[in-house]
């Protein structure tokens, strides 16, 4: 087009470089524009808008403002779309705070009045890094402005408020929506259903599924796998399985997400063989199994102590040319280690290693956990000094593992001294901490130091449960603090926690005869009762 003569006008060279941009070819769109200017052929405003855009998607942010510059330096007034383009490059290259301070910039010199674009450009790119009340005020900004706020800028705030764990307060800016007449979609209604669905909330999220049929949004096949998927993760898989037959019946087809929900979760109750049944459902609907599906049976055989059957489908998957990843090896290694074979689980992690794949967190607790219950705490403190990783080496949750397993090996002072250093770090302890560490105070014959670390987890805001309130109680009644162990059990009962076995047999064996008063005969009879009428069974 370019050799042509006489050669082509700037507005028809446009048209055919807006072409190449949709097809996502940044870097040949500049590189035409380049010719052009090479050939003398006069640039515009829209020209050099393009241009901008294509250097924001190649990450090139920095060419984009000299191209501003450009702009103004020839006499040229940048439009809204000049704006829109820089605002979004710098949402795109997570510079989100550059470019709220371009937006006020713009609205306080009152440069442009921004359009649905450039709020839903800025709302996106603050709920992108977790600044969702910095968005919800620019939302209520706009509701009071003349740009009006449409259904894609509530669904960004609606979605990063059900991320944040604040549901609530995402269903009440649904309402609030909705009275100011605009109409929720699918994207509305999956994010709340999501949300709903992470606390536990499936009821609700059943009844906004409804809702939505009777506004006349149709749920997709995402709507109902969110369902499936929330179900197994609570273990109820024959509600996941109603999902799936509701969807069925709307002429929805289930893929391999929503199998691979409904798999996990049968092996998440130890249902192996249903499990398989699912993946031969699967078959018959000519839907291909992935490494995400063949990585939950793997599980579920480690789970259920079927490790040679899930050795032999961890290598038969490999030899159909799936490539096994994190997940899948993590759960091998696993299984491995609870069989009793932890040179081979071992031999495994090296593998995995050696084939490019990086350990995570879990990965490695599942290591250190396995070493530890295999006598081999050194060499798991070993493995754990040799990461370079900060995330790895600053992770409260494989602390607490070395501490468990240091405290089991028989090597208290050592626990002890990783529990120092996990404080020392700045490291927050979760409850699991606590209670590990409690215990190994109490086995080391240190009760006050014990119960004064159970008072500190909760100043530190961290609430004692069952686990440690049964450790403290248990060590209380052996030195015979029968005085003490009742306060500890009264407060443990009103927190809703009960004694497990081992502690009731501690308290039945210092109840008095019969006719001498005894509070921790009042605390079991108040417990028998409330047992009583849950209809459970506390021996």
């Amino acid at each position: 087009m370019l050799q042509r003569q006489p050669p082509p006008n700037i507005i028809q060279l446009n048209q055919l470089i807006t072409l190449i941009v949709k097809m996502k070819q940044y870097s040949t769109a500049l590189s035409l524009y380049k010719q052009t200017k090479l050939m003398g052929i006069p640039t515009d405003l829209y020209a050099m808008n393009i241009s901008i855009n294509c250097h924001c998607r190649l990450d090139q942010v920095a060419y984009g403002f000299a191209l501003l510059a450009t702009i103004l330096k020839q006499g040229h007034q940048p439009d809204l779309a000049t704006y829109n383009t820089l605002i979004n490059g710098l949402v795109l290259a997570d510079r989100v705070f550059k470019a709220v301070e371009l937006f006020k910039k713009l609205l306080r010199e009152k440069v442009c009045e921004p359009d649905q674009f450039m709020y839903g450009t800025v709302i996106n790119g603050l709920c992108k890094v977790g600044n969702t009340s910095k968005a919800l005020e620019l939302l209520r900004f706009m509701e009071s402005g003349s740009c009006k706020p449409v259904v894609a800028q509530y669904n960004a705030v609606i979605d990063s408020l059900c991320k944040d764990r604040m549901v609530d307060h995402a269903l009440e800016l649904f309402a609030k929506m909705t009275e100011k007449g605009v109409l929720a979609n699918i994207i509305t209604y999956n994010s709340l259903i999501h949300g709903l669905c992470n606390f536990g909330r499936e009821t609700e999220a059943a009844k906004m599924l409804r809702d939505m049929e009777e506004e006349g949004v149709s749920p997709t096949v995402v709507t109902f796998t969110i369902l499936v998927n929330a179900f197994c993760k609570q273990g109820s898989v024959k509600d996941a399985e109603l999902a799936v037959q509701a969807m069925v019946r709307r002429g929805l087809n289930p893929d391999v997400i929503t199998y691979n929900a409904l798999i996990d979760g049968y092996c998440l109750r130890g249902e192996v063989d249903n499990a398989e049944k699912v993946i031969d459902r699967m078959m018959e609907q000519d839907i291909v199994p992935d490494i995400i599906t063949y990585s939950s049976l793997i599980n579920g055989y480690c789970k259920k102590k079927q490790v040679s059957k899930a050795r032999h489908l961890f290598q038969e998957i490999q030899d159909k040319g799936l490539i096994p990843n994190v997940v899948s090896y993590s759960s091998m290694i696993q299984g491995l280690f609870e069989s009793g074979n932890p040179a081979a689980a071992k031999e495994l992690f090296k593998e995995m290693q050696a084939k490019g794949l990086t350990p995570t967190v879990l990965t490695y607790g599942i290591l250190f956990q396995g070493m530890c219950n295999n006598s081999q705490c050194f060499d798991a403190l070993a493995l754990f000094r040799s990461l370079e990783s900060n995330k790895m080496m600053n992770d409260a949750g494989l602390y607490t593992i070395l501490i468990n397993g240091c405290s089991k090996c028989g090597k208290p002072d050592l626990a002890m001294d990783l529990f120092d250093e996990l404080l020392s770090k700045g490291l927050k302890p979760n409850v699991r901490t606590y209670g590990v560490m409690i215990r190994v105070y109490c086995e080391e014959g240190l009760l006050v130091k014990g119960k004064d670390l159970l008072r500190k987890m909760e100043e530190n805001g961290c609430l004692p449960n069952s686990f440690t309130y049964n450790v403290i109680v248990r060590e209380l009644l052996k030195k015979n603090e029968s005085g003490e162990a009742e306060i500890y059990l009264e407060e443990m009962i009103n927190r809703g926690f009960m004694p497990d076995h081992a502690t009731f047999e501690n308290i039945l064996v210092r109840i008095p005869n019969v006719g001498k008063d005894s509070r921790l005969r009042t605390i079991v009879q108040k417990l028998t009762s409330v047992e009583r009428k849950e209809g459970r069974n506390l021996i």
